[in-house]
């Protein structure tokens, strides 16, 4: 009797889990829910990408080249990717499918030489590894990227991405961080309906249309550029988005003032990159001294009212670029050696925020420092300062090459970090209030704004910090940041167009930048030296484990049957 009761319980529950996985799947099919355990909610996808892969028309095919016999660090990147491609698919109601592929596949050299060309062509970039095992190294090419294909279009999406003089653990580790940021905005960029438009400055002396041509084409994947002269036309910036004012060297006019302002007010971005120090270093290439001295450009007030003063000094940083100078003859050779020159500071981030987070130090050349003024309604955040081994040093300025030649005295180097790169948020004043030009007061249809709609713009005190190289013999440009002397490139680029899709970023896309989660890194030191330890105990430890038990099983089952 007990036993047909104990069956019929055993029956009853086993029915009523039945019941509960069934009406679980029921449920399911039509409630989405996904649940991120993670400490740092490391697969949990942001509000905006989430919109962004939720309204997509058609499906997005991602080709992904990270596959086959792969280093473990590049395996974690590999298993990262598939994941965080995953959660963009669940999100997107499977309109997101994806191939992981071996660019290595094939067994003969020249079939694999063909495919690392197109892969090259396409916009990928291959990595060398080399693997020491004992005495021998071996070479493996790697190819860390993807391409996103969606209606006939393609764009090629690096997923390494490479940080000067940073550990490979270090790269791996924040290009693994940034997938989700990487994977969202190469979608926007494919799935963008209509381009938002900048507009570089011209009239004022700014840089000449092959001195921004690397940002320019960079830019241009994302939006329309195009150069604009003001010259007093009221309605010029009215179909754009952004304004680049990119290194002027002459005052600007009261009208292109007010133009600019108004643009402002009806929440046009502007990118102010203001040298307020003539000094250059091709001036310092044709002769060895040269004086630095102030630029009237007249912008000191209209600068100061939005929340910033941009003071006429130059900042001196021992972390400064290293330059290569002439230091005598070797026969009837130039020997050159490289120093530190001081006006050209390698500036850090000063701060996690989207724009800044995770790029490499910046290539500058005579810079100055920014001041903050308290608006009300305005919030400044410093993005950019140098060292706190600055000197700041007032114009006029002989400036000298040799100067070098010299270690620098120390004990004139205890400043602070200075500011160089400050962003703007919020309602701004008009400068024109109660002062409008004359002309324009006139004009009934042009109307007047004194104060804008939320808005951000970002002032950097160096007009350089955009300029690329330019071979005129050649017509060829370097890309921005890049030194030709060290052969290194700079985080200027990944600056610059971080703050414009910032400036004009209205889903809150940038934000997910910031997004940090930690990975768990093998200390490599110690496993080396413990190798022989941990692999005894995953491999000695289970049988010993399994033999114990037997043996405990194996008495007790001999006491109980020996008693009976």
């Amino acid at each position: 009797m007990k036993k047909r009761t104990n069956k019929r319980r055993d029956i009853i529950q086993l029915i009523t889990w039945l019941a509960i996985i069934v009406l679980l799947n029921y449920v399911g099919a039509f409630v989405f829910e996904r649940f991120d355990l993670t400490a740092e909610k490391r697969f949990t996808l942001s509000d905006a990408t989430k919109d962004l892969v939720s309204d997509l028309e058609d499906v997005i095919y991602v080709r992904v080249y990270l596959d086959g016999d792969l280093p473990a660090g590049f395996k974690r990147l590999q298993n990262s990717t598939r994941e965080m491609l995953d959660e963009f698919r669940a999100y997107s109601n499977n309109r997101i499918e994806y191939d992981f592929i071996n660019p290595s596949e094939s067994p003969e050299e020249k079939v694999r030489m063909e495919v690392y060309r197109e892969l090259t062509e396409q916009g990928l970039q291959y990595s060398n590894l080399q693997t020491r095992t004992g005495d021998k190294v071996s070479e493996q090419i790697v190819f860390p990227g993807a391409i996103f294909t969606y209606k006939g279009e393609e764009i090629p999406l690096q997923l390494l991405k490479s940080q000067l003089a940073s550990d490979e653990e270090i790269m791996l580790n924040n290009s693994i961080q940034q997938l989700e940021y990487e994977f969202s905005s190469t979608i926007k960029k494919l799935v963008r309906s209509k381009r938002q438009r900048i507009g570089f400055t011209t009239g004022h002396g700014e840089l000449d249309e092959p001195f921004v041509a690397d940002i320019s084409t960079a830019l241009n994947e994302f939006y329309t550029v195009e150069r604009v002269k003001i010259d007093g036309q009221l309605k010029i910036l009215e179909d754009l988005d952004a304004l680049i004012i990119a290194d002027p060297d002459s005052a600007f006019t009261e009208s292109d003032k007010f133009i600019i302002d108004q643009f402002v007010m009806t929440g046009g971005k502007v990118l102010w990159l203001i040298d307020p120090v003539f000094a250059a270093m091709d001036s310092l290439r044709k002769s060895t001294t040269m004086m630095g001295i102030p630029r009237d450009l007249n912008l000191d007030d209209q600068l100061f009212k939005y929340g910033v003063r941009v003071n006429s000094n130059l900042l001196q940083d021992l972390r400064a670029l290293p330059i290569p100078v002439m230091t005598g003859y070797v026969g009837n050779q130039p020997k050159t050696q490289f120093f530190p020159w001081l006006y050209s500071p390698l500036i850090m981030t000063a701060s996690n925020h989207p724009v800044v987070s995770n790029i490499d130090p910046l290539k500058t050349e005579f810079i100055s420092s920014i001041d903050t003024v308290a608006r009300n309604g305005v919030r400044s955040t410093i993005l950019l300062k140098t060292s706190n081994r600055t000197k700041v040093s007032t114009v006029p300025a002989r400036i000298s090459i040799n100067m070098v030649r010299q270690p620098p005295d120390e004990r004139q180097f205890t400043q602070d970090g200075k500011a160089v790169a400050v962003l703007l948020e919020g309602k701004f004043t008009s400068v024109f209030v109660n002062r409008i030009p004359p002309a324009l007061q006139a004009d009934k249809n042009f109307k007047f704004f004194e104060e804008s709609t939320p808005n951000k713009m970002l002032v950097i005190s160096d007009g350089d910090i955009i300029k690329n190289e330019f071979n005129l013999k050649e017509g060829k440009y370097f890309s921005v940041g890049f030194d030709r002397y060290t052969n290194r490139l700079y985080g200027n680029r990944d600056f610059l167009l971080n703050a414009v899709n910032y400036l004009l970023d209205d889903s809150g896309l940038i934000e997910v930048r910031s997004k940090e989660f930690k990975i768990r890194l093998l200390d490599r030191t110690k496993a080396d030296n413990e190798r022989l330890f941990w692999q005894l105990l995953n491999t000695v430890a289970p049988l010993l484990l399994v033999l114990i038990f037997g043996a405990i099983q194996f008495f007790m089952r001999r006491r109980k049957y020996a008693r009976a």
